[in-house]
């Protein structure tokens, strides 16, 4: 696969961060085939090794969960997606205000949107891990949420790609 051929596809695997998988294929981190796993090693490597400032970058490019762009239907298809199988998009009213109330104090106080790969979760799990996250450390809660970013990915790169084969 030719390099922006590569960027084209897995470039928003990182909530619109593509200089992710530009580094990761400049760096030579991507070989054929590919495979979820693969493609995750070096998009994560690089993610990784980004300066604390890109890193930040990278979380702010996550939506709030339930959040406005939830609303005005403005998320990437993948976020959509994700929040949509939690059952975030069926909120009732008060459901809605709670996480709007978490998204703004947990925004307040870390500078970025709270971010947990959603998949098999229900809105109750992830108001749980809301509630709780909240109260850690800022540079605890940056480690979460970067280890939760390459979850995030992992998932993203299982729905597009092949698994590895198994080691002979």
């Amino acid at each position: 696969m030719d390099r922006q051929s590569f960027i084209d596809r897995f470039g928003s695997v990182f909530e619109h961060s593509p200089f992710i998988a530009e580094r990761a294929f400049d760096a030579g981190f991507i070989e054929e085939p590919l495979t979820a796993g693969s493609v995750h090693d070096g998009l994560a490597a690089i993610f990784r090794t980004a300066s604390e400032a890109e890193r930040l970058g990278v979380l702010r490019a996550h939506p709030d969960l339930a959040g406005k762009l939830a609303i005005a239907g403005d998320l990437t298809e993948e976020s959509r997606k994700e929040q949509a199988g939690a059952g975030l998009d069926r909120l009732t009213q008060q459901e809605h205000a709670r996480f709007t109330a978490l998204n703004a104090a947990y925004t307040g106080k870390f500078g970025f949107p709270f971010i947990i790969a959603v998949k098999g979760l229900n809105k109750d799990d992830i108001l749980a891990a809301f509630e709780s996250r909240i109260e850690n450390a800022p540079e605890a809660e940056f480690s979460t949420a970067c280890q939760q970013v390459e979850k995030i990915a992992r998932l993203r790169l299982d729905a597009m790609l092949p698994g590895d084969p198994d080691p002979a």
